[in-house]
């Protein structure tokens, strides 16, 4: 997995639908992608508070009103935190992070890069285990 995949909301977009399709294929967060509307309007990806590096955490006001939904959103329908991503960053670095993440998202069936966004692999099928957070 490549660092720069890493968005500054602690999304991997590695693992994300846009970026795993074949057609009209989104690069990810950090890359200039003129046709894609939601880049232009993502407040997180235009905020600017955020400092070196580019990474929520780096915000004062960290995590944000838009940072919370956001976590809740994707703890909610994907079993995945954004907040515990960007935590995991800042404490053991980006590298360690990308590594984990690797072997969090391999398939154990093909081998492939899971979605995040759907509940089985995309080139093998085989239903992945989706770990739902407690809400409370």
């Amino acid at each position: 997995m490549n660092l720069k995949l890493i968005a500054p909301c602690g999304m991997n977009c590695a693992i994300c639908l846009g970026h795993q399709r074949e057609k009209n294929r989104c690069l990810g967060c950090n890359y200039e992608n003129p046709n894609k509307a939601h880049h232009s309007k993502c407040t997180i990806r235009k905020c600017m508070n955020l400092k070196t590096p580019r990474f929520c955490f780096t915000c004062d006001k960290f995590p944000c009103r838009r940072m919370k939904q956001l976590d809740k959103r994707y703890r909610t329908r994907y079993g995945m935190s954004m907040i515990e991503n960007l935590e995991n960053i800042q404490e053991n670095g980006i590298r360690k992070f990308v590594a984990s993440e690797k072997i969090r998202w391999t398939c154990p069936e093909c081998g492939g890069t899971l979605c995040v966004h759907r509940d089985s692999c995309l080139e093998c099928g085989k239903k992945r285990r989706v770990v739902r957070d407690d809400l409370d």
